[in-house]
C-alpha cells in the first residue's frame, strides 16, 4: 500500500501517524483532484452550466456512496475538510444547542488534541461535565458503566 503514496516514495523512512489531522493522499486521489481542479472545477448545486451540473452530480453520487457504505440515508452524510473540522462542527453546532449544565461529554483518555480541546471548551461554555473512558494496561477502553443517563455526547 505504501507504493500508492508519493510521499513514501520520496521519504521511504517516514512513518506517518497524523492522518486524522492531515491525511497523506494516494496517487489516485492526487490525480483525481488535479483533473478536477484543472478541468472540472465548478460550484456545487448553485448553477446550471454544464460543469456545475456535473460537479453537483459528482457530489451527490459521493454522498450516496458514503451513505450506502455506512448504511445511512444520504441526507445524514455531511462532508467536512477533515476529522478536526467535523469534530468542531459537531461541538459548535449540536453541542452548543443541545447540552445543558450537568450533561456529560464522554471521551477516552488517549484522545488527540483535536478531540479534546473542543469538548473542553464546550463543557466550560455549557456547564457540561467532560468525562474520560479509562483504559486498561493493554490500551483497551473499559466501557462498563461509562455511559449514563446524562451522557449526551460520546466522541472516541
Amino acid at each position: 500500500m505504501r507504493e500508492e503514496f508519493p510521499i513514501f516514495q520520496a521519504h521511504p523512512e517516514l512513518i506517518y501517524l497524523d492522518s486524522a489531522a492531515t491525511a497523506q493522499k494516494p496517487r489516485c486521489v492526487i490525480d483525481a483532484l488535479t483533473k478536477f481542479y484543472s478541468e472540472e472545477y465548478a460550484t456545487v448545486h448553485r448553477a446550471i452550466y454544464r460543469h456545475a451540473v456535473h460537479a453537483g452530480q459528482a457530489y451527490h453520487d459521493a454522498r450516496e456512496a458514503a451513505a450506502r457504505f455506512l448504511n445511512a440515508d444520504w441526507d445524514e452524510i455531511v462532508f467536512t475538510r477533515g476529522t478536526t473540522d467535523g469534530i468542531n462542527l459537531v461541538a459548535k453546532s449540536y453541542g452548543r444547542t443541545h447540552l445543558q449544565e450537568g450533561d456529560e461529554i464522554l471521551i477516552s483518555e488517549m484522545e488527540h488534541h483535536s478531540n479534546l480541546v473542543p469538548w473542553q471548551i464546550l463543557a466550560k461554555k455549557t456547564g457540561a461535565i467532560l468525562r474520560y473512558i479509562p483504559m486498561n494496561e493493554q490500551g483497551v477502553l473499559e466501557w462498563e458503566g461509562t455511559i449514563r443517563p446524562r451522557t449526551k455526547i460520546v466522541a472516541v
